[in-house]
Parts: C-alpha cells; structure tokens; sequence
C-alpha cells in the first residue's frame, strides 16, 4: 500500500534530501502497518511527535501504536510548537 508522509517544522530533517522541497514522501507500506511503525522507521524522537494526524484528524499517542494505515492516506506528523 501507499501512503503521503509528512513531516513539519524541525522534524523536517528526518526526511530524505530529496523529499525536504515539498516536505512530503511518499512511502510503500505493508498492509498492516502502524503509525508507530512510520516513526521508528525514520528514528523521530517520540517526545517530538506532539501531533499526529490522518487525513487531518488527529490520533491520540496512546493509540499510534494500534492505528493501521490506510492505502492512499496521509500521515502528518508535527513537533511541539510555541509562539507569543
């Protein structure tokens, strides 16, 4: 299957070179695989993964260890952001 993957802010340099233009890569996935999955694939710290969304709704982390991804869905995946 294959699903957008998407990463924001500082967790842009987790994604391949050629993938930081448009700050999106698309992946080839197993059936079967989880949001927990994607982050380990990529070695992004958990305490940087603050928010986790699928086609724009959000997923708690106590559920991104269970919630498969979908063929033809987005994950997006931001850091703690502050502002004033």
């Amino acid at each position: 299957m294959r699903v957008t993957f998407k990463l924001f802010a500082s967790l842009q340099d987790y994604l391949p070179v050629e993938a930081k233009r448009d700050n999106a890569l698309s992946l080839d996935l197993a059936e079967g695989t989880t949001i927990m999955a994607v982050i380990e694939r990529f070695g992004l710290p958990l305490k940087s993964c603050k928010l986790a969304l699928v086609d724009g709704v959000f997923v708690p982390p106590a559920e991104r260890a269970t919630r498969v991804l979908a063929d033809g869905e987005t994950l997006a995946i931001w850091p703690p952001v502050a502002g004033g």
